[in-house]
């Protein structure tokens, strides 16, 4: 893999994001608690007008497609920024497709998935009225190369031809040879291996199309020019306040996702989550026509919320694919024995780990490594059986086969930050099940970025601790790449393969996935893949967060997707 540091680095940057987001925040799939989409005002009939206030406990920082992820901010961007493709909006496991978005389809490939051409569709304009180009689209993918606009997703430096030593426009004005532009409705883009989920990566916000007479370089957050259905008219303190109106030159008949049925936007963050439900719980004045993108309820709440009619009927659920699992470095004794590591799998107590968790209305028993969504291709399986409540005694005999019939003693390292699935909570509820098997556990707590820092680091890395993963977009691809290809070990800066697994047999396992342009056909590979190398107890899945959300009482049309699990604002009406 080109630049594997870069592709750990970044992607792990994306599920920080989105673990920010839950046990407080995050999350994707179908919305409501019956299936349905949403309580008595989820369900009226939409219409336009109003205004729609997000609350938020994360600012909306470097609004710049430059520095964004498709997903970031909770779907903000997307009200701005269009690109190549996108998620479909629809709710559940649909909503987990990609879709066309300033392209007439997901992409031609060619040379073997190694060149992919897109057309523009007709009549797309800025919200200036000036047309969008395709030269437009490589600009701004070039600019974001550069790296005062750092921050993004790392794909394109990682897939290009020259992408790895490209320093953006700024300092190479000749651009990337990479990308052509044979004309004002058609890129092509020249990889250096075949990328089958090159549509997925067209979601990214850097394909957004940057006027090159427009662009002010780090200030260009103030006011980035909208491709979207809205525009930014204010944005206060990077991000604190923004506040979008509508773009005039926006053409429904050109988008077909988003339905921007709000006149006005006003999002407002950096406030406490306690506040946020609060607020969306009494519903007064324009809080009726609220909603969060990022705050959850906790278990507290959620009690609360479900013992009232009214406000149950304004809750969201929503599941993202995010798994929480115990890793293991194989380099550190007596982790270095696949029988330890498969007693410790059959040790677990999953039913107390998702009462730590905020109890089963907030977290789902995991048994495998990737999500159990379709469009990750989920394969089930169930390698170390432990039941609902642990097999301790397949532990003892396993840990006497291994060579301790007394036991053992083992250090957990786990984060300090009670906000995340990584915290106290969880690593007590393994130390207890594990003392039955009669494994000692010491827990060890380090502040959040020590925590990130120790597991992170090659040199570093302890034994035995808690971790966690999201994908940037919904497939298996994102989810094992990044943890279980050898090539992308990083041995000085941020490495996630935390095993250190680099098995020859995966690595071309991996290649070979890639170069399909079946997404369905890959799915099915990616799960066989997870299946496989489940098999070595690298990791003990322990759950997938679900999320909780409230929406305010004039809210109508909700929509929460198996890709991102976070309401989708762009089909949200206030009216």
């Amino acid at each position: 893999m080109s630049q594997p540091s870069v592709i750990s680095r970044r992607v792990a940057t994306a599920a920080a994001a989105a673990l920010a987001l839950a046990a407080g925040l995050a999350a994707c799939a179908g919305p409501q608690d019956n299936g349905g989409s949403g309580g008595d005002g989820a369900s009226a009939e939409p219409a336009e007008g109003g205004t729609l206030t997000v609350l938020n406990s994360n600012p909306q920082q470097d609004f710049d497609p430059a520095r964004l992820y498709t997903s970031g901010g909770g779907n903000v961007p997307s009200l701005v920024f269009r690109t190549l493709t996108t998620r479909n909006r629809e709710n559940g496991e649909a909503g987990a497709q990609v879709v066309p978005d300033l392209a007439t389809d997901l992409g031609t490939p060619s040379k073997n998935a190694t060149v992919w051409t897109y057309t523009l569709k007709d009549g797309l304009k800025y919200e200036d009225g000036t047309a969008i180009t395709s030269a437009d689209i490589k600009y701004g993918i070039e600019r974001s190369f550069a790296a005062e606009l750092s921050g993004g997703a790392p794909y394109l430096r990682d897939w290009l031809i020259g992408g790895a030593d490209y320093q953006g426009p700024y300092k190479d004005k000749k651009g990337l040879n990479s990308i052509e532009v044979p004309d004002a409705k058609t890129i092509v883009f020249h990889l250096n291996k075949p990328e089958g989920e090159f549509p997925y990566l067209a979601t990214q916000t850097q394909t957004t199309p940057v006027p090159r007479a427009k662009d002010t370089g780090t200030t260009y957050e103030e006011h980035p020019v909208s491709s979207g259905p809205y525009k930014v008219v204010s944005n206060e303190n990077d991000g604190e306040r923004l506040v979008l109106e509508r773009n005039p030159h926006w053409s429904a008949a050109t988008d077909e996702e988003r339905k921007a049925y709000p006149d006005r936007i006003d999002v407002r963050s950096g406030l406490d989550s306690a506040v946020i439900n609060q607020r969306l719980s009494a519903s007064q004045g324009a809080d009726a026509a609220a909603v969060t993108t990022d705050t959850n309820l906790g278990p507290a709440e959620l009690a609360k919320v479900s013992g009232d009619k009214e406000l149950a009927a304004r809750v969201g659920t929503g599941h993202f694919g995010y798994t929480n699992y115990i890793a293991f470095n194989p380099k550190v004794k007596p982790f270095d024995d696949p029988k330890v590591r498969q007693a410790i799998a059959y040790a677990v107590d999953r039913s107390s780990v998702i009462n730590a968790a905020g109890g089963s209305s907030l977290a789902e028993p995991a048994t495998t490594y990737l999500p159990n969504q379709k469009s990750f291709g989920h394969t089930p399986y169930d390698h170390f059986p432990a039941g609902e409540t642990g097999n301790a005694a397949k532990a003892r005999e396993l840990l006497k086969e291994a060579g301790h019939p007394k036991g053992l003693k083992v250090t957990l390292t786990h984060s300090n930050d009670k906000d995340f699935e990584t915290g106290p909570e969880i690593a007590t509820a393994i130390q207890a099940a594990l003392k039955k098997a009669g494994i000692t556990v010491e827990l060890k707590g380090l502040e959040g970025n020590d925590y990130s820092d120790t597991i992170h680091s090659a040199s570093e890395e302890p034994g035995f601790f808690l971790a966690h993963w999201g994908a940037d977009w919904p497939s298996g691809g994102p989810f094992l790449a990044p943890i279980f290809d050898g090539r992308q070990i990083v041995k000085d800066g941020a490495n996630f393969n935390t095993a250190f697994l680099n098995d020859p047999a995966v690595n071309k396992e991996i290649d070979e996935i890639n170069k399909l342009t079946d997404l369905d056909a890959a799915a099915t590979r990616w799960g066989a893949l997870d299946k496989k190398i489940g098999e070595q107890a690298l990791t003990v899945p322990l759950f997938h967060p679900v999320y909780k959300r409230l929406y305010g009482q004039d809210v109508k049309n909700v929509v929460i997707s198996d890709w991102t699990g976070v309401l989708d604002i762009s089909q949200v009406a206030v009216k």
